[in-house]
């Protein structure tokens, strides 16, 4: 099968969450099946180069209808490890991706209407025929929209589209602009709710939605958080929207790169270790301390790794800290603020604590330092408010640092408390789950843990090793996007 994968980010060339990740590691998966994936990307001045092999120029003179004229473009190929990108340059005074970030410009809705625009017009133009056009997030949901009302009547009516929604906060919004930018133009016909009129804004067009009401087929990123989508409020206001398109909607839970976390070989632990053997993980554990100068005690060790923001359920984490030294164990945090105010009041804590031999907060992100702290934390926390899948409890099942976690989104797919879950045998039973935002909720999961720990720790080393076990790779997802891909295919 011939797969083209349109996205705003690939990691590691482009990387701003999760999204990049999922686009890389899912292509990965698809090759390693012996499928052919391509990527199309935007050029942005800003991405890591430094990830590129043998960047050239693949398609000199891309001409993609803008309003009333056209922009050219420079489509520059390259191999990001393995992957085979192209990346659309435009020759603009609009200065389309030359604004030194990804997101949060002023125009983000125009610049990515013109990406998904420009990727369709290289597809023509360069006479790529894929079987199915995978694309993700607000940034690309216009595709389908135009391949429908437009290019399928140009020659590409053959080709099926898969869209997978990673985040339902950001929708995509913008004016009768857009429409006239790409060439749909009739405002009346798009502006309607069936189409791309905004469910609460009658002046607005939603990216997003197009995306949805014109696809194929609709994922988000794991069971639990499609049906969250589809009957909380965590779906943005897209309840009614999913309930109509409920029979082309579902949850594919994301994957994690198996060779980048691997406690058997990872360049950033000092000693490797399996499953089967946690010798290593006590060494980790102790390097951990020595690098962050925690003092060298028998203790358990409790983390967060992630953005320090209100989805993550940020009140919580910084309770937890104070929780785990009430409870005589050892905190680590590896962390970024999205917002000034959050950022502030952990810089507090953190000149509050810096004395404390017990704790040690790192304010920013730190690829190599995540490593040391998975191998060697024996507890991992994510307390988030929603997630909707969560790749931190899948590293640290791997790495065997056991989570507590709240009961949202992919974490409820991928937690199983060892306690109280009645769906799993207890020799499937891998971590804790509480429910509720309140200190009280996440104090009752984070007691049976340590208590395990302190008082039988054989138990606590047999739930660490059933979380290992777990296969959390993009093994099963790749097989459920092919099954997707062959059922639009034939339609």
């Amino acid at each position: 099968m011939y797969i083209v994968q349109i996205a705003s980010e690939c990691a590691p060339v482009i990387k701003a969450g999760g999204l990049g990740d999922v686009v890389y590691g899912l292509s990965r998966e698809l090759e390693m099946r012996g499928h052919t994936v391509e990527l199309i990307l935007p050029m942005y001045d800003c991405m890591r180069y430094d990830h590129i092999w043998g960047l050239h120029v693949a398609y000199e003179n891309l001409s993609v209808p803008w309003y009333g004229g056209v922009i050219r473009c420079s489509v520059y190929c390259g191999w990001v490890y393995g992957r085979l990108c192209f990346f659309i340059q435009p020759h603009s005074q609009d200065k389309f991706f030359n604004q030194g970030r990804y997101y949060g410009c002023v125009d983000d809705n125009i610049r990515f209407a013109f990406f998904s625009k420009a990727a369709l017009e290289f597809l023509l133009q360069s006479n790529k025929r894929p079987d199915v056009i995978h694309c993700h997030d607000w940034q690309t949901g216009l595709v389908p929209v135009m391949l429908f009302e437009i290019y399928k009547y140009q020659g590409m009516e053959n080709q099926r589209v898969c869209y997978t929604i990673h985040n339902f906060k950001h929708q995509g919004l913008g004016g009768s602009d857009v429409l006239w930018a790409t060439g749909l133009n009739r405002e009346e016909y798009y502006f309607h709710y069936d189409r791309l009129g905004d469910n609460f804004n009658p002046f607005a067009l939603n990216f997003m939605k197009g995306g949805i009401v014109y696809s194929n087929y609709v994922t988000t990123v794991s069971p639990h958080h499609a049906w969250e989508a589809r009957c909380t409020e965590i779906g943005y206001g897209f309840g009614h929207t999913l309930h109509l398109y409920q029979d082309k909607f579902s949850g594919i839970l994301n994957g994690i790169d198996y060779e980048v976390w691997n406690p058997e070989s990872d360049r950033y632990i000092p000693h490797s270790y399996t499953k089967d053997d946690l010798t290593g993980k006590a060494k980790n554990k102790q390097a951990l301390r020595e690098r962050l100068l925690l003092r060298e005690v028998d203790r358990p060790l409790v983390c967060f790794i992630g953005r320090l923001d209100e989805q993550k359920g940020v009140h919580l984490v910084h309770h937890a800290i104070y929780h785990t030294l009430q409870r005589s164990a050892q905190f680590v945090l590896l962390g970024s603020a999205t917002e000034a105010g959050i950022n502030d009041h952990f810089w507090h804590e953190k000149q509050f604590l810096n004395d404390n031999p017990d704790v040690h907060l790192e304010l920013g992100f730190n690829e190599e330092l995540s490593h040391l702290i998975y191998a060697g934390a024996d507890l991992i926390v994510v307390p988030s408010n929603y997630e909707p899948c969560g790749l931190t409890q899948m590293i640290g099942f791997r790495y065997g640092a056991v989570p507590i976690v709240r009961g949202v989104g992919g974490l409820v797919n991928t937690v199983f408390d060892r306690d109280y879950d009645e769906n799993h045998l207890p020799e499937a039973r891998n971590g804790y789950v509480f429910y509720e935002t309140d200190y009280a909720a996440l104090e009752s999961a984070m007691d049976r843990a340590l208590d395990l720990w302190y008082d039988q720790p054989g138990e606590f080393r047999q739930c660490q090793q059933q979380g290992m076990h777990y296969d959390y790779s993009w093994n099963y997802p790749g097989k459920d996007y092919l099954e997707i891909y062959d059922r639009i295919r034939h339609k």
